[in-house]
This record gives structure tokens, C-alpha cells and sequence, in this order.
């Protein structure tokens, strides 16, 4: 077995320990494969010698153009015991974006099916063709020259996940080693998790929110996660019924899509609480969910500058249906005033995120970085208020505000009230120009 990198990677300590505990213990599945712990490592192992193959080394970047499988989460691994990078693409990108992407990164490999052989041809970079691929783990021969001949530095790039903003390029966000350790490590406390605890892995991984959220984190508990086909709301509680899982990370929409169904006769009882991110998911839709299905919804906050979450509403806590919950352990909230940050309730302005969670930077993008990132704070674009409690409601994004004869408006405001109406799914609230009013 490839030996792990040095103890500035907590998480590939972890999943090494599980592998010498309880080798036999499950791991990791979709609806095709299953692994064991040792089956795991064995196949990290073999990714990271076709990895060295390919010419990948400490410090080069891998993509990976996959829907979702078990091959993205073996191919990520395999790429940190390597001292590289993941950069995971999305499948539904055009060729156009993609090969931006690839280009952006500075991908070395392109990790995926026919399509990426195609792509990657085409960019003269290597490329893995992981349904051709013969999956008999073979023993790599690796020595120090390719992995770097000292500890990883816990500051070195562990991912690079584009996200997209309102206008330009989508930018890459460089989560290194030590943010996926502090993140993972904080969902973990927050959500108590252990290894009696399996992910229902319903988000997709080219998301922070799939990747650490629903993978890391319960593979760093000793728990195991299971992929799940494209979602459906028709057949969504049969996946759960067969795998038993403790908890899974959807968004509203998910949500809404479920509850619309109303109740269902399968056995359902394996989950302690879901998680719901990404938007804002209203009060109401909440309690809905709730006693429709009698399983608590666990809000959270975040995004992909902070390795996915920022706050939760604790699942054994006090949870405040219409706030997105209290700052993750390690992670500290402010609202940004003219007086500067501040915790104190009841002041409305940007959400400041602060912590160990915080991205790199953009790739590249210096300039940029400098804006986002200032003074240890991380400026989120989205306006909030913290209460007493320091539970934090999200009020509207800083770019969507509607300036009307000039008073502010916030469209999220409507929208929920539209939204409380039963023949509504979604809403959008937009400015439209006025020649007097703006």
C-alpha cells in the first residue's frame, strides 16, 4: 500500500486508520459497487499508479469529468496521497467551458469516460478512461521522487471548484488541505457523526457541498456513504428504504419535490436528520417537510469561498426554522457595518465569514482575491442580520438589491411570500427599470 502523506493531512490519516482497523468493514457504494475499507485503499492505490502513468506528480492538478460515481471519490483520494490536485468538472459544461476550465487549472490529466479521452486528445493533456480501464488493483511503484521528498505543506492545494458568479468567468476557489481538514472536521462535530452514520450521497461531486459534506466528512467518521442515481423524487424514498442511510444533503428544491408527494410507505426510520443548503429554504416549507415525513431538517449556510458551509442549524440543538443556524465550530460570523464587523443582533449588512475554512484564493485572479478576502474576513455577497441567539437570517444577495425610488428592496422578501402559496413551486422576484422610480 502506498504510504500515507505526512501528518499535515489528517484526513488521509483517517481513512488509512479505518483501513487497518476494519478492513473488511463497508466503505463505499453506488448501486453497482460496492467497497470495503481494504477494497478502498486497494483502489486509491491503483488510481495513484495510473495517475504516475499519466505523468502526475506533487503539485500538478487532476480533473475528473464524471457524473456521479465512486471513480470521483478514488481519483480524489488517489490524487492527495500523490500531493495533487482535484479539480472535478462538471459533466454538463459544454466542451467550450470545459476546455476552460482544464485550461485554468492547468489540468495535467483528465480523469473520465469517452468523452474526456475526446477532450483531452484534443487538449493534448492525458486522459484516464475509467470504463476501459482494467480495475485489477495492481502495486504501484512510487517513490519519493513523485510524491515530494518532504511533509505536504497543510497549505498546499487539496481542490480547485469553479463557481460561477454574476458576470465573466467562473473562477476557480483553491481549498487547500487545511480547509478540508477544519471543514470536514467541523461537520463532523456539529453533526455528531460516527461510524455508525451512512451519507446518502444525492448532491453532485462537482460541488464542495457533495465532495466534503456528504463524502469526506462521513468517511473521516469511520461511517460509509452511499452514491445515489440521478435524483427523482418517484423513487427517492426507495433508495432510502435499501440503504439505510442516517442522514443526506439536498437543496429546497429537493425538498419541495418530496413534500409535494406528501407521505410515503417505505421505511425511512434509518434517518436522524437531512441538511439543506444551497438557498434559503423557507419556514414554512420546513415544518411541511417535517411532519410530513417526521425527520428534522437541518439548515445550513455557505458557500464554495468557505469549503461549502459556514453555519447550521444544530441537529441536537436549537434549531430556528428561518435562520440558517449558528457558526460551524471554528468558523466565526460577522455583519459588516461602518463601524466594521460585528456580532451584535439585529444589524443588517454583508455576512462576514472568518476561519481556517477560508479558500486559498482565486486562481489567478490576485486582484480579485484582494476584494473578496480583506482583513482576515471573507466578503459573501449576501446580506444578513445575526438575533440574540447569534442564529443568522439571510435577508437578500448585496447585487440583487432593488433600488426603488431609493429605498431598498429586498426581492427574497416577496419571494417568500409568494413561495407560502401551495400552487407555487419557485419564484424569482426581479427590478424592472422605471424612468422615474429606477
Amino acid at each position: 500500500m502506498l504510504p500515507i502523506l505526512d501528518a499535515s493531512s489528517p484526513v488521509l490519516q483517517a481513512m488509512y486508520r479505518r483501513i487497518d482497523n476494519d478492513p473488511d468493514g463497508a466503505c463505499l457504494s453506488d448501486d453497482s459497487t460496492r467497497l470495503s475499507n481494504a477494497e478502498f485503499g486497494l483502489e486509491v492505490d491503483s488510481v495513484a499508479a495510473e495517475l504516475v502513468d499519466a505523468g502526475v506528480g506533487a503539485g500538478d492538478v487532476v480533473a475528473v469529468l464524471l457524473p456521479n460515481r465512486i471513480d470521483i471519490i478514488t481519483t480524489m483520494f488517489a490524487a492527495w496521497v500523490l500531493g495533487a490536485t482535484l479539480t472535478p468538472v462538471n459533466p454538463a459544461l459544454t466542451d467550450d467551458e470545459v476546455r476552460y476550465q482544464l485550461e485554468d487549472s492547468t489540468a495535467r490529466v483528465l480523469v473520465g469516460s469517452e468523452r474526456a479521452c475526446t477532450l483531452g486528445r484534443a487538449q493534448g493533456i492525458s486522459f484516464i478512461d475509467v470504463d476501459s480501464r482494467d480495475r485489477r488493483p495492481r502495486a504501484p511503484q512510487i517513490d519519493g521522487t513523485h510524491r515530494g521528498t518532504g511533509p505536504v505543506d497543510s497549505s498546499a492545494p487539496a481542490l480547485i471548484v469553479y463557481t460561477s458568479g454574476t458576470t465573466g468567468r467562473p473562477k476557480g476557489c483553491v481549498l487547500t488541505h487545511r480547509n478540508v481538514d477544519r471543514m470536514s472536521a467541523a461537520i463532523v462535530t456539529a453533526c455528531e457523526l460516527t461510524d455508525a452514520d451512512t451519507s446518502l450521497l444525492v448532491l453532485p461531486l462537482f460541488h464542495c457541498n457533495g465532495l466534503v459534506v456528504g463524502s469526506v466528512a462521513p468517511l473521516r467518521a469511520g461511517g460509509r456513504v452511499h452514491i445515489a442515481p440521478r435524483f427523482s423524487p418517484d423513487t427517492f424514498w426507495d433508495n432510502v428504504e435499501t440503504v439505510r442511510p442516517t442522514y443526506f444533503s439536498a437543496v429546497p428544491t429537493m425538498y419541495s419535490l418530496l413534500a409535494d408527494r406528501g407521505s410515503t410507505d417505505r421505511d425511512i426510520s434509518s434517518l436522524r436528520f437531512v441538511i439543506c443548503g444551497a438557498a434559503p429554504m423557507p419556514a414554512g416549507l420546513i415544518a411541511s417537510f417535517e411532519s410530513i415525513f417526521g425527520v428534522p431538517v437541518v439548515e445550513g449556510y455557505g458557500l464554495s469561498e468557505c469549503t461549502v458551509a459556514a453555519t447550521i442549524n444544530p441537529p441536537n440543538g436549537i434549531r430556528k426554522p428561518g435562520t440558517v443556524g449558528i457558526a460551524l465550530p471554528g468558523v466565526e460570523i460577522a455583519i459588516d457595518t461602518s463601524d466594521g464587523p460585528s456580532t451584535m443582533p439585529g444589524r443588517t449588512g454583508e455576512v462576514l465569514v472568518s476561519g481556517e475554512t477560508v479558500m486559498q484564493g482565486y486562481l489567478g485572479l490576485p486582484d480579485v482575491t484582494a476584494k473578496t478576502i480583506r482583513e482576515g474576513w471573507l466578503h459573501t455577497g449576501d446580506i444578513g442580520v445575526l438575533d440574540e441567539d447569534g442564529y443568522l437570517v439571510l435577508v437578500d444577495r448585496l447585487k440583487d438589491m432593488i433600488i426603488r425610488g431609493g429605498e431598498n428592496i429586498a426581492p427574497s422578501e416577496i419571494e417568500h411570500v409568494l413561495q407560502s402559496h401551495p400552487d407555487v413551486l419557485e419564484v424569482a422576484v426581479v427590478g424592472e427599470a422605471h424612468p422615474v422610480y429606477g
